[in-house]
């Protein structure tokens, strides 16, 4: 029997948790397809904050892997939205000429940022922050200047500003009430919030009305309706969204402030269907995820025809954290006539609570500082419990460790835990007694509490720790390496080097992977871990890299490629330029581009232009994709520069060319300076090497990225051959102790300068380690050649990842 066909038009959280719903109850019920406007798989949006902040990478916040479409036999269109649908022959047309027949249409097209409709809102530095291109937008303009101002001082704003902030920017947040998050928050826990955040460096502007934008093209400041002005570079509206309806409009779907869905999320047209920010129900659009998640629960369901209860609304909790502070609000937040109010106020330790009730029922909750309460409170909130019977200090909870289980104990299985993902303390306790569970990662695998904001985890850890009773071991809540093991990552290189494992099938197997075929987390990490454990014998597992590493280029946004060949030190020659301006100009290349680590970048390659563009080239691959040195940026140095001590393209050079394809846990990038005034930036590098009279000066765990972090000096040196051998060392040290996926600057931190120095200064492990590297290095050849000269492998890679790249 033919399965039927469901068309998902939207690659966001909702739409995509409608997918996993539908593959829970019944896998094979349909031929799903989905089309989603960016070029990313589907991500989790609630943590675009902790992007902008530099506490995640846009990796990090990866929720289905490429994989995961392929694993479930999903034809996934990414960058290519739908601009058409035909409800009379069921068909959707995307922007690039796909036509997807369907029988089932689910609309989770998400919302927009609401942008004010003042004279220059269209100039350039006016974003929104709804996606990751509003954050690279942000970003990229933090780079070159200072003067940010976001509109808008509720829950995203705010999350925005503190990005900013730590982003180096000068930021001032406007905001038409006299209050920040007015509603969320009463003035108390509002002012207590604004006094924090003004300590962290935000500035405020409240009462104030934008009337215009001002600049030519781009944004130069913001004109107020009490005729004052200010200076901006970068204006963020964080004023409300406005659900993505026009598509459905357009196609005869009924649509007020969203897509008007009924109990069932069914949609005025016959076999359509809404869920997510896009979708009206009651007449209330709602933007928090835990509702979505509801609703995708409820569709999905209906669509299995198995029977469930409609969708009734939701109330919700709104919880935000920015920088260390914890706020949680739900239901009223003013007092009136027919409410009586709970009130703990502490200054000193920055703690405000504040619980109203109205004829013994909790109706509104505020809290600030201290959320451990939230859930409990949120739950007696929702079943409208009888209070008459508690105490102020039963009701807002206890907080020293042994009341803290006392009142895990005490929590009905009822009690909901994740209100992201909808998850009970029983669902967590049941998962954690049928399967076996002992570790925090391993119960949000299992049962998705923690997937989303993350907040509950100190919640799910007590559960865990009351649930486990003796059995219960701290030291086992380490980070595994992924939801198929509960083995970490040092657990892991252990029993691979104890057992003589050589291949990711026997790890998997031999070390009782719950996933058999592991996952896209855990298959990169254990072929870079076998590659480094066993530099001469192992054969590397293609199939397990990241998709970039396997095409030997990185697709953009638009679905197009970039193409950088090497360029050793920064220095070409006119034979290589010549090559360049043939390849870009037959293959009509959109962007000839110079990067940042001083090469040329062809940006705008198609994908089926791949490896010819490669063979013509002739160059090696620059790895601007792999996970890799990158680059050794370099200045002229003493061979041209009147300022310049050494010969930093001398050394860049070789340095480049010795450690060039050697695979490390993440990106690497250096920089050699041939005097003390740094052109090659050498204090912001994996490593930087400065030139001084008669000596190189060595600095480790440098990034420029939004996490900024000068290098520390490891060492000072005489010699040319000194720096090789101290940055061997370094490099194979980290290879060896460092995660799957951890930049240097974040390792040097964990694991502490002091000891990084004491290895170097040791000769006879300096020794060491660059024989074990020397040995791996002996194992590299040119993926990519390969690749160009076996028309097989090239075809093998291309047919097996058509799906993530269309």
């Amino acid at each position: 029997m033919e399965k039927k066909r469901l068309v998902l038009v939207g690659n966001g959280m909702a739409g995509v948790r409608t997918i996993e719903e539908i593959l829970k109850i019944n896998a094979d019920a349909y031929h799903i397809t989905i089309f989603g406007e960016e070029s990313y798989p589907n991500y989790n949006r609630i943590q675009l904050s902790n992007v902008l902040q530099g506490d995640m990478t846009v990796e990090q916040m990866i929720l289905n892997e490429w994989d995961w479409y392929k694993e479930n036999n999903i034809d996934l269109h990414t960058g290519d939205p739908v601009v058409h649908i035909d409800t009379n022959n069921k068909i959707v047309f995307s922007e690039k000429g796909n036509k997807v027949h369907y029988d089932q249409l689910i609309l989770a097209t998400g919302s927009r940022s609401f942008i004010l409709p003042v004279p220059g809102a269209d100039k350039d530095g006016v974003t929104g922050f709804r996606d990751i291109q509003d954050c690279e937008k942000m970003i990229n303009v933090s780079r070159s200047h200072k003067n940010a101002v976001v509109i808008g001082g509720g829950l995203l704003g705010l999350e925005a500003a503190k990005g900013l902030v730590h982003l180096g920017m000068n930021v001032h947040v406007v905001h038409l009430m006299p209050h920040l998050m007015e509603r969320q928050l009463d003035p108390t826990a509002s002012n207590m919030l604004r006094r924090e955040l003004e300590e962290q460096g935000i500035k405020f502007l409240l009462e104030k009305q934008t009337v215009e934008i001002l600049g030519d093209q781009k944004v130069k400041g913001l004109k107020f309706k009490d005729g004052s002005e200010i200076e901006a570079d970068l204006v963020v509206m964080a004023v409300g969204i406005q659900a993505n309806s026009k598509l459905a409009k357009d196609a005869g779907v009924t649509v007020n402030r969203g897509i008007v869905v009924n109990d069932f999320m069914e949609t005025s047209v016959d076999s359509v269907y809404a869920v997510g920010e896009c979708a009206e129900h009651r007449e209330i659009t709602y933007g928090m995820v835990a509702p979505l998640y509801e609703q995708a629960k409820v569709l999905a369901e209906h669509l299995c025809e198995k029977g469930t209860k409609p969708y009734e609304g939701s109330v919700v909790g709104t919880q935000l954290k920015v920088a260390g502070i914890d706020l949680y609000s739900a239901g009223e937040i003013l007092e009136d006539a027919s409410t009586k109010s709970i009130i703990i106020h502490n200054e000193f330790e920055g703690i405000y609570k504040k619980i109203l009730i109205r004829n013994n029922r909790i109706v509104g909750i505020v809290l600030y500082g201290d959320t451990k309460d939230s859930t409990k409170l949120f739950r007696m909130l929702m079943e409208k419990e009888d209070i008459s019977g508690k105490t102020s200090s039963a009701i807002l909870g206890l907080s020293n460790g042994e009341q803290e289980s006392q009142s895990v104990a005490a929590m009905p299985d009822s009690e909901l835990i994740c209100g992201c993902n909808g998850v009970t303390k029983g669902t967590i306790v049941e998962a954690i007694k049928g399967q076996g569970l002992t570790s925090v990662d391993e119960v949000s695998s299992c049962t998705n509490a923690g997937r989303s904001c993350g907040r509950c985890k100190s919640l799910v850890s007590d559960i865990l720790a009351f649930t486990l009773g003796d059995e219960f071991d701290q030291t086992a809540q380490k980070k595994a390496l992924c939801g198929c093991t509960s083995l970490s990552r040092d657990e892991v290189v252990l029993e691979i080097k104890e057992k003589g494992l050589n291949s990711i099938k026997e790890v998997m197997y031999v070390l009782d992977w719950k996933n058999e075929e592991g996952c896209s987390k855990c298959r990169p990490a254990l072929n870079y871990y076998l590659g480094m454990i066993y530099p001469e014998g192992y054969q590397d597992d293609r199939d397990s890299r990241l998709v970039n590493e396997k095409l030997h280029a990185n697709i953009q946004k638009d679905g197009t490629y970039s193409v950088v060949p090497r360029m050793y030190g920064g220095v070409t020659t006119a034979e290589d330029l010549k090559k360049i301006a043939e390849v870009a100009e037959k293959y009509h290349v959109p962007l000839v581009k110079i990067t940042g680590g001083q090469r040329i970048a062809l940006l705008g390659v198609k994908r089926e232009d791949l490896t010819s563009v490669w063979e013509e080239l002739g160059m090696p691959s620059g790895y601007a994709y792999g996970k890799t040195l990158r680059t050794v940026k370099t200045c002229v140095g003493s061979q041209f520069c009147r300022f310049g001590t050494q010969d930093s393209m001398g050394l860049g050079i070789e340095l480049e060319k010795k450690f060039e394809r050697l695979d490390t846990p993440h990106k690497f990038k250096m920089g050699v300076s041939g005097c003390p005034r740094n052109c090659a930036e050498s204090g912001i590098k994996d490593v930087g090497i400065v030139g001084i009279d008669g000596a190189w000066e060595i600095y480790v765990g440098g990034n420029g990225g939004t996490d900024l972090r000068g290098g520390d000096l490891l060492c000072t040196v005489s010699t040319k051959d000194e720096v090789m051998k101290i940055v061997g060392a370094y490099i194979q040290y980290y290879r060896e102790t460092a995660n799957y996926l951890e930049r240097t600057s974040y390792w040097i931190e964990r694991i502490g300068l002091e000891t990084v120095q004491s290895v170097v200064a040791d000769k006879a492990l300096v020794n060491t380690l660059n024989e074990r590297l020397d040995r791996t290095l002996t194992r590299y050849n040119e993926p990519w050649k390969e690749a160009i000269e076996n028309k097989q492998i090239r075809e093998k890679y291309y047919q097996s990842h058509s799906l993530s790249l269309k």
